[in-house]
């Protein structure tokens, strides 16, 4: 096995903080490094290290003999003239563009493309080279599933080594071979996938938490028995007693984030109609449509997760649902007591120019005032970041901001669209936490898998033509279908799925059934938690008690949707 890039003491100093520490870590031909992080953890900085295009502060890098290294940058730049001048020509590269939707546009000049379509350029610009390594920052961002799946089979057959940033769980699950994990400076290296990684952070949380017990306890011992001869003594081992009252007064390392992102708020109360869409179309003048013929029923809890190619309309149709623009044909009607947020892929379109605390308080509101303060922080928004403009913000702080300001609406319909790019793993997991919970009506666009199955329970796909259709069987299905595991038919009806023989009465039923089976087993998941985490007897017989009553009701809920099937 060749070793390609030697790592030896790297450290780097950020502007408040260290960044990277004393990192050593050898990368040879086969290894697929996966590195995360939470945001300004460091995490960019260690790729562009890696990639020759950032000077460490200490240590050195030691490649290997002719050994050339890809760069894949969360903004890539791109030579002047048109995609296919970039790229080249050859089956290989038409291959790649069609799996990435850029097939079409292979004429196109660089400067005309959006942000997604530059990274997916980039992307199968950096697999047609040869390199020896590949450095991949967020490399899903902007990819539908379909182009997620091409890149996931490109970096299992590379022949180099490659290491990537990634937010998406399923892909660092599928591909690599080591975690990298970036903690207040810190580095962990851990063998095996995303699954492996979480496993060691737990036993990781688990032997600090024993070690600080066993630390205290021996501080208190030792405190208890000076002070028991102290006044027998003289007073030299008065400095021994004040470094035992510092161990003890002293805390662990803090968090690297202050306090949980605690994202409850009050909400009004959802009405029996939330949405109805009938007979949605949209075009714009002299195009095909977009959106052809869309009727669709939502109504409160519902979770609805909304997957297609990219193209194909997705953001279209949650634009008409949030009445963002209006159908060309057809109508769409709101509830009475809709409150409505719109989580849009942009960033956010608020004035950069203020700062997060005068956005926070909004045009009426005063900047700074206590309960603004306890909502940043929430969000973590502390120490300088209440005071810093949008304009400064990193993508992950402005993706973050954004929510905050969404959710200070006190919405009981949120619309999100691709809500996970440029957040960091913790801060998606806590966000899946609170939507697990949350008893709004849920609309997402996603082509984070994981996400998308923590979050949702019926799944529409917006086709090339137009329609959009019930995925049966959901995200998993979804993921079967489109990798060719299997080949389950998926109905045509536009947004009303595929009905039973005794028709839509039976099909509203279903998925009222299978909404109540989704929120009673959420709520046994919660209480399994309770259960392990308390050391009060009596309040675990007391929870137990409940967790059996809700495993109950899900059996009952459960043979209901198996006599609602086979009726």
């Amino acid at each position: 096995m060749a070793i390609l890039l030697d790592l030896q003491h790297i450290t780097f100093e950020g502007t408040d903080r260290t960044l990277i520490r004393d990192l050593s870590i050898t990368i040879s031909d086969g290894d697929r490094i996966g590195v995360v992080g939470i945001n300004g953890a460091g995490k960019s900085t260690l790729l562009k290290i890696l990639a020759g295009t950032l000077q460490a502060d200490g240590g050195s890098i030691r490649p290997g003999r002719g050994v050339s290294v890809g760069f894949l940058e969360q903004i890539p730049q791109l030579p002047e003239g048109t995609v296919r001048d970039a790229l080249g020509s050859g089956w290989e590269i038409d291959a790649a563009l069609d799996r990435l939707g850029m097939l079409a546009a292979a004429e196109t000049h660089i400067s005309a493309l959006s942000g997604g379509q530059l990274k997916r350029v980039a992307l199968a610009r950096v697999f047609a080279q040869a390199f020896d390594v590949l450095i991949l920052d967020e490399p899903t961002n902007h990819l539908d599933l379909g182009a997620i799946e091409w890149l996931e089979q490109q970096i299992k057959n590379f022949r180099g080594a490659v290491v990537l940033v990634s937010h998406d769980r399923f892909l660092l699950d599928q591909v690599t071979t080591r975690m990298l994990e970036i903690d207040r400076g810190h580095t962990y290296v851990h063998a095996g996938g995303y699954s492996k990684l979480l496993e060691a952070q737990a036993e990781r949380e688990e032997r600090a938490e024993n070690a600080e017990t066993v630390r205290k306890n021996l501080a208190r011992r030792e405190l208890a028995w000076l002070r028991r001869g102290v006044k027998a003594r003289t007073t030299k081992p008065q400095a021994r007693i004040d470094a035992a009252e510092r161990l003890l007064n002293t805390k662990k390392e803090a968090a690297a984030r202050d306090g949980e992102l605690d994202l409850s708020a009050d909400m009004p109360r959802l009405g029996n109609t939330v949405m109805k869409a009938h007979n949605l179309h949209f075009a714009y003048e002299g195009s095909r449509p977009i959106i052809a013929d869309v009727t669709l029923e939502l109504g409160p809890g519902d979770r609805i997760g909304v997957v297609g190619p990219n193209g194909a309309g997705k953001s279209t149709l949650i634009g008409l649902l949030s009445k963002e623009f209006e159908p060309t044909q057809g109508t769409l009607k709101h509830g009475p007591t809709v409150v409505l947020a719109y989580f849009d892929q942009q960033g956010g379109n608020f004035d950069d120019s203020k700062t997060v605390q005068e956005l926070v308080a909004g045009p009426r509101g005063i900047p700074g005032s206590p309960a603004d303060v306890a909502l940043m922080k929430r969000f973590w928004f502390t120490g300088s970041l209440p005071k810093t403009k949008a304009r400064e913000l990193s993508g992950g702080e402005r993706r973050r901001l954004q929510l905050l300001l969404a959710l200070s609406l006190r919405p009981n319909v949120l619309i999100l669209d691709e809500p996970t790019n440029d957040l960091d793993l913790e801060t998606i997991r806590l966000i899946e936490s609170f939507l697990a919970e949350w008893p709004g009506t849920l609309i997402v666009v996603s082509h984070d898998r994981a996400f998308l199955s923590m979050t949702t329970e019926r799944l529409l796909e917006v086709r090339p033509n137009g329609a959009v259709t019930d995925v049966q069987g959901g995200i998993d299905a979804w993921i079967a279908r489109s990798a060719g595991v299997i080949d389950s038919p998926i109905d045509d009806a536009s947004g009303g799925g595929q009905l039973p023989a005794n028709g839509p009465s039976n099909a509203k039923l279903l998925r009222e059934v299978e909404k109540d089976i989704a929120r009673l087993e959420r709520q046994a998941s919660k209480l399994s938690e309770k259960i392990a985490s308390t050391e009060d007897y009596v309040e675990a017989g007391r929870l137990n008690k409940d967790f059996q009553a809700l495993r109950q009701q899900i059996a009952e809920a459960e043979d209901r949707w198996l006599s609602l099937t086979e009726s």
